[in-house]
């Protein structure tokens, strides 16, 4: 029974756990041989369960405990209500589970818990994949609240890459909130987002490209071959400067992958495609991976390079 339960719910409760004949000391013993992971107070899973999560997967699943005791009384909120949405939370605190008071309580951190002070005014709580938040607008400007301007460029650009939504609802939910405490450095990643910028890694080079002074590249730029095919889209292209730029993330290959092809098949392929885009462009391209934003001064010094190379 609690097997049924924690794979078709992802958990189980000590309560439910008992109902079915075991015992503390058999949870406990199953914790400690790593046979089940207490995950929260009286709230447990499968360890082969457990260890097939990311850490979205693993704060979605806090998220729906905490529901599960908390009950009707809250709705998630916040960086929660962005990733109970399937919005990119890049550098997000997750290890606590943000809800909003839907029953005027007090606002506190309890545990694994934030519960925020509000009502939902004039927004009506939905129901995502069983989980009770309000609208993604709503949730990913309180998420940006606590968030990095860049972090919220994330949120942003994500939030419309989804079609969760349109610009005019970033902008008129920003108005609404616009003296929240901490909104006030949001108002330039909502003018910059984005719906083109295709995940964190993307949104991340338009933040560092602003910071350096560079012009805002065009998103998704299309090569076109003499016939009009498209040979490629390249992530950020510079026609000022001539320069196409891409950025590539640990699963960009695994996202690649054709029926039947090797990670080597699809390297291959995707060098064919890079050195076919400069040779019809005649313009460089460079790459960009996570640890080149942890040395922002030398990734930047290494684009002007190229700028000034193609001038």
């Amino acid at each position: 029974m609690i097997r049924l339960l924690a794979e078709t719910r992802g958990f189980f409760t000590r309560a439910e756990a008992l109902d079915a004949g075991s015992r503390d000391r058999d949870l406990i013993s199953a914790v400690r041989s790593r046979v089940l992971v207490r995950f929260r107070r009286g709230y447990y899973t499968y360890a082969d369960l457990w260890t097939c999560l990311d850490e979205v997967g693993e704060h979605l699943l806090r998220a729906r405990a905490v529901q599960h005791s908390l009950g009707t009384a809250t709705a998630l909120s916040h960086v929660s209500g962005a990733v109970a949405h399937g919005v990119a939370v890049w550098g997000a605190d997750l290890s606590r589970v943000h809800v909003t008071r839907l029953d005027g309580g007090a606002g506190r951190m309890e545990g694994d818990v934030i519960h925020h002070v509000g009502t939902a005014g004039g927004d009506v709580p939905e129901e995502i994949d069983g989980l009770r938040t309000f609208r993604a607008d709503r949730c990913v400007v309180e998420a940006a609240t606590g968030a990095t301007a860049e972090q919220a460029l994330v949120l942003f650009d994500s939030f419309l890459h989804l079609k969760l939504g349109e610009h005019s609802d970033l902008r008129n939910r920003f108005q609404k909130m616009q003296w929240w405490p901490r909104t006030r450095h949001l108002h330039i990643p909502i003018r910059m987002a984005d719906g083109k910028a295709d995940g964190p890694g993307e949104s991340r080079g338009r933040w560092l490209f602003r910071a350096s002074g560079l012009p805002a590249p065009i998103l998704q730029y299309e090569v076109l071959r003499a016939d009009g095919t498209i040979v490629g889209v390249s992530d950020w292209a510079w026609r000022e400067y001539g320069l196409l730029g891409e950025f590539d993330g640990r699963v960009k290959y695994g996202r690649l992958l054709k029926p039947g092809e090797s990670a080597g098949d699809a390297v291959f392929r995707e060098k064919r495609r890079e050195d076919e885009l400069r040779e019809v462009t005649g313009w460089p391209m460079f790459r960009l991976i996570w640890s080149d934003y942890d040395r922002p001064v030398a990734t930047i010094d290494r684009i002007r390079r190229l700028i000034q190379r193609a001038a």
